[in-house]
């Protein structure tokens, strides 16, 4: 995945608090989408979402900086996102919005940003209180993407993906995949809490991979609005399988397997590897919104 040195980096869309200081007290639980791995691996596991890192009770403190901002210090274009890990994800979540923006018109939707906070330990949100064991999430009480770059070497380390810059980026647009569930409504339409191979839940979850392969689809051409090119260049084939093997890594069997031993589809939230591959590769191919109905 290349990007074009010489685009501007909109780092508005993303709030450095690494290295805040979170002063005490809870925060409250919401409905938020738990992004990827812990959480699951918990409730299979009997682990209560208190083991998580997640409290409850009082209102959600604000962050105290000490020495957060790192990005908005260092990530100033497409090149610094060709060199720097958290100015990719300035990058990606750039390309992400601006795409959604401009797909709105034709999907009925009024798109609204929603920034990415990058946080390190523990954050406090509006869906409650979270440690960086929870992986990136989305919080619809906030309309924020929650993200520790740490979880990024424990997709490899502890699951198994290959990594890549294109994993980091199916994970970001994954999680704004939500954010369109939440202005369409579907999150509220299909909160249920069941789990299983068939449920809400899971179809849910395939839906945002299969938006994200959407956006992949058009990675390279959604033009930018200050330059009128494109942010992203160049996308190949060996991005797009890091990405697939990073859906594969992170389905619901494959995470069965290996902390618990044995499959049980009754307790799926997110759908199997196979799943999430095929609907983020039914994105990626079509690259029409229309395709990723997975609740009928």
């Amino acid at each position: 995945m290349q990007f074009d040195d010489d685009a501007p980096l909109d780092t508005s869309e993303v709030r450095d608090e690494r290295g805040s200081r979170l002063p005490g007290g809870g925060a409250t639980i919401g409905g938020g989408i738990v992004g990827l791995v812990v959480l699951v691996v918990g409730l299979f596991l009997g682990i209560s979402p208190d083991h998580l890192g997640l409290s409850s009770g009082g209102d959600a403190p604000a962050p105290t900086s000490s020495s957060a901002g790192q990005v908005q210090q260092e990530c100033r274009t497409g090149q610094d996102a060709n060199t720097k890990d958290e100015c990719r994800i300035v990058a990606v979540v750039n390309s992400v919005q601006d795409y959604w923006a401009q797909e709105s018109g034709r999907h009925r939707i009024s798109y609204s940003e929603a920034p990415t906070v990058l946080f390190s330990g523990r954050t406090s949100t509006a869906c409650g209180a979270a440690t960086s064991e929870v992986g990136p999430f989305y919080c619809p009480g906030d309309k924020r993407v929650y993200l520790d770059l740490g979880f990024f070497d424990e997709l490899r380390t502890k699951f198994g993906a290959q990594g890549g810059p294109f994993a980091q980026a199916y994970v970001v647009a994954h999680e704004y995949g939500h954010h369109v569930q939440d202005l369409e409504g579907t999150l509220e339409k299909h909160r249920s809490g069941v789990t299983g191979a068939d449920s809400d839940s899971v179809k849910t979850e395939l839906q945002a991979d299969c938006y994200a392969g959407v956006w992949a689809h058009h990675a390279t051409t959604v033009k930018d609005e200050t330059t009128g090119r494109p942010l992203i260049t160049r996308l190949t084939d060996a991005d797009i399988r890091d990405g697939l093997d990073a859906a594969a890594a992170v389905g619901d069997d494959r995470i069965q397997q290996e902390f618990q031993g044995r499959v049980t589809p009754d307790t799926w939230t997110h759908g199997s590897a196979a799943q999430r591959q095929q609907w983020f590769q039914r994105g990626y191919r079509t690259g029409d919104v229309a395709q990723c109905d997975t609740f009928s």
